[in-house]
Order: structure tokens, then sequence, then C-alpha cells
């Protein structure tokens, strides 16, 4: 795809649906809202009565999806005509992390201990509502050429994630295309990072319990030496599964916790360990669980520890549909000009935005949220994390302008 392309429209007309300042202010107030009162997974009930109140303002139908938490709302499918059009669906994912807050001089810093939208996802559902009702008024004046669904999605944190819940959920009936954007700290605002094909990786969740008899640390000879045997299982199992895939797939285990005994010299019966497994390549996260599963099992066994395993199946990787990663570029050039786009590499970071693209065509943009000119990077998923505000600008004009060139192809 080539990021260099000026995007003419007919009669050289300018696309409508820029965002007004009284709107744009509104819902920076919205996002910093939202920032205060972060809500973990399938918990979001808060959230989801503030999305639905102000759609309904809106003179919008939003639906509660059936978990209890998230929204569906449609925007020119309800026509007396009818319409025929595939619709365009736009997805935000509402969710917060558990981590607290670590910006102690920040006005609208988290209110909730130890929670966070230290992943963006305030700003998401912002823009997605930003755009929604943008599109809506359009509609009221008859200008909306295709049909939108707006997709406020729980549980997006919450391995395997809550798409699959919202698919389910009736989220893509008579979805044509479906766009996202994911805030990103290394990406100026008011430009976007976007690429064709894979843009994150597939990410699972590993759990393993090591058992053995115990004993005297005096003796480990005459027992499972069980700690060695953790060690020996958190340095040469990502060895192991590195050379037993294609290097290019990115195949990865990392861990992210260890625990194991309670003395110095008591070899202990018990330990545990978790971590992730990542991969860049489709086809190979299809092989991943045998895989690694047989790996821990050759190191614990040759140390003499019996292992328990949960493979607990996360998200494939997003893969970027070249036409929708074409629509998000030419919005975007349309919007701000050839230089707001910039190419990006794909992330070993997991999302479950995946699960939507196994059913129908999409793209994902990084959305710039880093103050231009400042290189301090504010690093996702860190209590610390912070957005240029004025990304909400871009990102409603990006999809609102996504939804008219949508009409054109």
């Amino acid at each position: 795809m080539s990021l260099e392309t000026e995007v003419d429209l007919p009669g050289g007309a300018v696309l409508p649906g820029a965002l007004p300042e009284a709107l744009r202010a509104e819902l920076v107030a919205f996002r910093r809202d939202l920032h205060m009162h972060p809500e973990l997974g399938n918990q979001e009930f808060r959230t989801t009565a503030a999305i639905k109140e102000r759609l309904e303002r809106a003179g919008l139908k939003p639906r509660v999806l059936s978990s209890g938490t998230g929204v569906i709302c449609d925007i020119g499918t309800d026509d007396e005509a009818g319409t025929d059009a595939a619709v365009l669906a736009l997805r935000a994912d509402i969710d917060g992390l558990p981590i607290p807050d670590m910006k102690t001089e920040c006005p609208y810093r988290s209110t909730v201990p130890d929670r966070a939208h230290a992943c963006g996802h305030d700003v998401h559902t912002t823009v997605v509502l930003g755009a929604g009702l943008v599109l809506a008024e359009l509609h009221r004046q008859g200008l909306l050429p295709r049909p939108v669904r707006l997709i406020f999605q729980p549980a997006e944190e919450v391995l395997p994630g809550g798409a699959a819940d919202a698919v389910a959920d009736g989220a893509l009936d008579d979805v044509g295309r479906i766009l996202a954007v994911h805030c990103d700290p290394r990406v100026d605002a008011g430009r976007i990072g976007l690429r064709e094909g894979p843009i994150t990786s597939a990410c699972d969740r590993l759990e393993i319990a090591l058992d053995g008899p115990g004993g005297h640390t005096a003796r480990p000879h005459l027992t499972t030496d069980l700690v060695t045997a953790a060690a020996r299982v958190v340095t040469d199992v990502p060895a192991l599964v590195g050379r037993r895939v294609d290097s290019r797939s990115g195949l990865a285990v990392t861990w992210g916790r260890i625990e194991s005994g309670h003395a110095p010299n008591v070899i202990p019966q018990h330990a545990e360990l978790s971590g992730t497994v990542r991969c860049l390549d489709l086809s190979t996260w299809r092989q991943a669980p045998d895989i690694v599963v047989a790996a821990i099992d050759e190191v614990a066994n040759l140390h003499g520890a019996k292992s328990e395993i949960t493979y607990v199946r996360g998200v494939p990787p997003v893969v970027n549909e070249a036409g929708a990663a074409a629509l998000l570029r030419d919005a975007m050039v349309a919007r701000r000009g050839v230089e707001s786009v910039e190419g990006t590499e794909q992330s070993l970071g997991g999302e479950d935005f995946s699960w939507y693209l196994e059913h129908v065509p999409g793209a994902m943009a990084r959305l710039g949220v880093r103050p231009p000119g400042e290189r301090t990077v504010r690093d996702l998923h860190q209590g610390d994390f912070d957005v240029d505000e004025h990304a909400i600008t871009v990102g409603v004009e990006l999809f609102t302008a996504a939804a008219f060139l949508d009409a054109l192809r």
C-alpha cells in the first residue's frame, strides 16, 4: 500500500463531517470523565450508561449487549424505505486496566484505586462516540451516504476478549467492513500509523504448576529440586520453542510471574509460573499450543517435576485487509494531507479486534497521541500514560471521512 497517494474527491468536493468546536470540547470532557472512572472488563456499567445516555440524547437508539455492558448503535438503518447497503462498523473498546494511575498532578486522574485507562480505551470510546454524533447529525440532514454501526465493546483486556461475545450478539450482522483505531504513544498527535497485513500479534496466556515431593536443601539428590526445575522451564522453554518453528513467525514465550518456596533451606513441593505466548504468524499461532506444551513437558520431566499446564487461547493477529487499510489512508489524507500517514511495524501486542476480522474485512490504524515535539514516551499499560487530546478530533474526523469515502468505492 502506498502511503503517498493524494485523494481526489468528485468535483473537488470538501468532505463533510468535521468536528464542531462545541462538540470537541464536550468530547474532551467526556473522555476525562471516563478517565476518572475506569472499569474492568465486563464491569463497565457506568461507562455503558454514559455512552447510551449520550446517544439517546442525540435521538439514536442504542442497545446494550446481552452481557449487560457494551453498546451497539446503528445510524441510517432505520429509514422507511430501507437500505441494502452494507453497514460500515466503527469499533471501540471500553474497559480499563487493573493498575494504579500514577499521574499525581493530573486533575482528571483516576478516582478508582488500582484502576486506570492506561491503554487509551477512553480515547477510543470517545472517538467512536464523537464520530457517531457527527454522522447522526449528517444523517438528519440527508447527507449520510451509507449506514454506520457503532460498536462499544467490553472486556478487550480479558482474554480471549469481549469481541467474540459482541459478534455472537449480532455486532457484525449486515456489516460489510469494520474499522478501528488504537492509541500509539510513539506517533505524534495529528498523524496515524498504518500498514497492510498483520499489525498486531497473536497473544495467549500460559499457567503452569510444577510439583515434587519437596525436601531439605542439604539433600537435593534425594528429591526433586523444584526451584531449579522451575528456573529451567523459564530459561529452556523459550529457547526450545524458538528452535521448533520458523524464526520469522516470531513465536515467543515470555514469563510474567514465578512463585515457589517459603524458606531458604526447604526445597518446595510446588511452584507456579505464568506468562504469555506471542506470535507474528497466524499459521504458527494455530500450532503454538502443541509446540509450547510439549516443550514444557520435556523440560519438567528432565528434572523430575510433574507439570500441570493451562494454555488459554487468546487472540489471533490483527491482519489489516488491503481495501480497508486503503480506506483509512485515503480518509486521513483527505483530512490532513499525505504527511499525516506514516508506515508502522507489526507489534507484538495482542488485540481482540482480530476476532471481527475472522468474519468481515477491516483494518486498525495507530492513532497518534504523543504531543508533537515531545520525546518522552508514556507507554501503554503504564500508570503515567496519557494522551494529547487533539487525537480525539483527529480520530473523529478520520472515521467520518472514512464513512463518506467508503460509499464512493
